[in-house]
């Protein structure tokens, strides 16, 4: 898996832990571990991919970069622009993406603009202009964000000490899960792969997997029609739940749409082994925490006792 990933361009992305998830395991009535994908530099498992796609387009000449997001594509492809010193232009939907990924993403100096229109608008409009001298498309459509994000499954394999036997994820646009099936082919094992997606889909408060019209489809209905991938569709209710959970119970403060995987895999009943790939850190969406819950006390031992009772 080593050939897939960047060089000179790298900050380190890849080899995120592998976690064992105990209460959830004991819950579930199966041995669950996450993959903590939410640990890569920009908080999200798009830097494996988006170090080979910026890498592989610097090397082609190319000037600028470009990308529609949800948000942690922007992210990843604005901090890997710059440290390749390239320009990133980023399409995000209006008002639709959190504000802490338009904050990495502007910070690293990034172009960004916000269509008045959806994700697939703002696609549209990136393959377009990716198609001009000097521009290349770094979404997952880009095949060289696939070539990086593949390698997740090698490093679950070394850290497991074996193939699991149930794979679960997000589904959004499908790239991740593209590529999450051609590593397990490179690896030569087949396990059953359960993915997420919101029913939902055009306004769902996981912003992460807020895609009307996944870019991958074809590939994922290939991969459900040859029996190798289920399509789990969760209420808005069902989300919530795994995605408090996980904080709650395993510790693991991921975004909204991370927690898809685990949600998925609730409903399946599965066995075996199985590894959740937890896919962005929580606070890339801090605004999906009701923090108002917090109680306010006075500066008194006494006070913060009655508070506790």
């Amino acid at each position: 898996m080593t050939g897939t990933r960047a060089t000179w361009l790298s900050l380190g992305e890849g080899g995120t832990p592998l976690i064992r998830a105990p209460r959830l395991s004991e819950e579930l009535g199966l041995e669950l571990h996450l993959k903590c994908e939410h640990l890569n530099p920009t908080g999200s498992f798009k830097d494996r991919g988006m170090a080979v796609a910026v890498e592989r387009a610097a090397g082609r000449g190319v000037q600028t970069v470009v990308c529609a997001s949800t948000g942690n594509t922007a992210a990843s492809a604005a901090t890997y622009a710059a440290r390749a010193g390239l320009r990133a232009v980023v399409l995000t939907p209006e008002g639709a993406t959190a504000g802490a990924k338009r904050a990495q993403a502007h910070a690293a100096g990034a172009h960004v603009l916000e269509v008045r229109g959806t994700f697939d608008d703002a696609l549209r409009l990136c393959r377009e202009l990716g198609e001009r001298d000097g521009f290349m498309l770094v979404n997952s459509l880009n095949p060289d964000r696939i070539d990086g994000q593949r390698s997740v499954v090698g490093e679950i394999i070394e850290q497991l000490g074996r193939a699991p036997d149930v794979i679960a994820l997000p589904y959004g646009g499908g790239g991740n899960v593209s590529a999450v099936a051609a590593g397990c082919d490179e690896a030569a094992i087949s396990p059953a792969l359960v993915v997420g997606e919101a029913k939902e889909r055009p306004t769902t408060f996981a912003s992460a997997i807020r895609i009307a019209e996944p870019a991958h489809h074809e590939r994922i209905e290939r991969l459900v029609a040859d029996g190798r991938l289920t399509v789990v569709p969760l209420s808005e209710r069902e989300l919530r739940e795994a995605w408090s959970t996980l904080a709650r119970v395993e510790g693991v403060f991921c975004e909204p749409a991370s927690a898809a995987g685990v949600a998925a895999l609730r409903t399946l009943g599965h066995t075996g082994t199985a590894v959740c790939i937890v896919t962005g850190h929580g606070l890339k969406d801090t605004g999906a925490v009701d923090a108002s819950a917090a109680t306010i006390v006075d500066a008194s031992l006494d006070s913060v006792l009655e508070a506790l009772a």
